[in-house]
């Protein structure tokens, strides 16, 4: 671990340099591509993440994040191998998109209500697009379509709900977090409640302390991403103009070819791979030498990946935990490829869907599509409603299952003398 943490400023220091030349040599090129990257930050980014990162703050100085985890427990210990906290997590996670999820798992492990592979599995597969962005701004926007939602929106969040489950045999060996309190003879309402208000107790900052404390904490992070977003956006553009992006292409096609995608599809990959929505774009992008189903395939790959842009960000908000890196780079790669072959294979049966009226015509998603601040605060009713929705769903399965474990342990009824 030594000699790669020696290595990796040997390797990144030339890159770097290279990178410095090309904002030099070509500052026609690559100032616009900082200022995309900053409109890219503000229009979208800080008014889709900066409420998240404050409610999620606020949720768990309230103890709110308590109340579902004891609820959603029965529910998230078997499926995923992850303690019931993180059915919270995986909520705001699929409602608000990347890297919510990431922020909210470093979270809990400071409050060590989580272990470092359990950690590891719910940051693996809850980072997944916000519905928003997959429907507004790729299907609408990139495909001039939101009837291709339906087919990406099962695609992508079916592949992650898959990745959880091959994910809880990471780290098989490694002990779970214990059930705290759940030999308190209390129903499971009355465990979540006082669950709650122990936590509240803990906290024990006023609310407008709270508040103040959310933002101070949600303003950095959200600079910190904005800031990562326009470097990935330079080294795009650098990668560009010294032809080195043909050369991806070059060893994409290979790739393409083996998967039995058209080469045309290049483009949106090796964009992809940096950062996702101009990859996203590129896909929906490319004409008619590919299919509707092959760009498709390739954008819900790439929105699985997100790209090295939402890797860093990832990073960067887990570099104060001990939760390592490689799982999550595993995880994404696995989500993009199960993705693609899930909406290859949903293509034939949803097709009808496809050449169906509109389904979200009227509802408002083609303002979401824009670049306007004022629509996308617009849109996070219907994300907020989603995470509500999700969140109920869960509830009603982990109910389900504390039932069904009920019966299971039930001894039989004694035969009659």
């Amino acid at each position: 671990m030594a000699t790669v943490r020696l290595r990796l400023p040997l390797i990144a220091a030339p890159i770097v340099a290279v990178i410095l030349y090309m904002l030099l040599l070509h500052p026609a090129e690559t100032v616009p591509a900082a200022v995309k990257g900053v409109a890219i930050w503000w229009d979208v980014l800080f008014p889709a993440l900066f409420p998240f990162f404050v409610i999620s703050e606020l949720l768990l100085g309230f103890g709110i994040v308590h109340l579902f985890g004891t609820l959603l427990d029965p529910l998230m210990r078997p499926l995923f191998r992850i303690p019931g906290i993180g059915g919270f997590v995986m909520t705001m996670g699929f409602a608000s998109g990347y890297p919510v999820a990431a922020k909210l798992t470093a979270q809990l492990w400071d409050q060590s209500l989580i272990k470092r592979e359990e950690g590891e599995r719910l940051v693996a597969f809850v980072t997944t697009s916000d519905p928003i962005f997959l429907i507004g701004a790729v299907s609408v926007g990139f495909f001039h379509d939101a009837r291709i939602a339906v087919v990406l929106a099962i695609a992508h969040f079916g592949a992650a709900a898959a990745v959880g489950l091959l994910m809880r045999f990471h780290g098989r060996k490694a002990p779970m977090t214990p059930v705290t309190h759940a030999a308190e003879g209390a129903g499971i309402v009355k465990r979540a409640l006082r669950a709650m208000h122990r936590a509240r107790l803990a906290d024990g900052r006023p609310i407008g302390t709270l508040l103040r404390q959310s933002i101070e904490s949600a303003i950095p992070l959200v600079f910190v991403i904005g800031g990562l977003v326009v470097f990935f956006a330079v080294v795009l553009e650098a990668l560009r103009i010294s032809h080195m992006l043909g050369l991806l292409q070059t060893a994409t096609h290979t790739l393409l070819q083996l998967a039995g995608l058209p080469q045309a599809l290049s483009d949106a990959v090796v964009n992809g791979f940096f950062e996702v929505t101009l990859g996203a774009q590129a896909a929906g992008g490319a004409g008619s030498a590919a299919s509707l189903a092959d760009k498709a395939a390739v954008a819900s790959f790439v929105l699985a990946w997100a790209g090295l842009s939402v890797h860093a960000q990832i990073a960067s908000l887990l570099h104060r935990t001990n939760l390592r890196y490689w799982p999550f780079a595993l995880a994404r790669l696995a989500h993009g490829v199960l993705a693609a072959v899930l909406v290859k294979l949903l293509w034939g049966p949803l097709e009808p869907l496809l050449h169906a009226p509109a389904a979200f015509a009227g509802i408002g998603f083609d303002n979401v599509a824009s670049s306007s601040v004022l629509t996308r605060y617009a849109a996070l009713p219907p994300a907020l409603a989603a995470g509500i929705a999700l969140l109920a769903a869960l509830l009603l399965l982990s109910a389900l299952a504390m039932g069904l474990a009920r019966l299971w342990r039930r001894p039989p009824f004694p035969r009659a003398k």
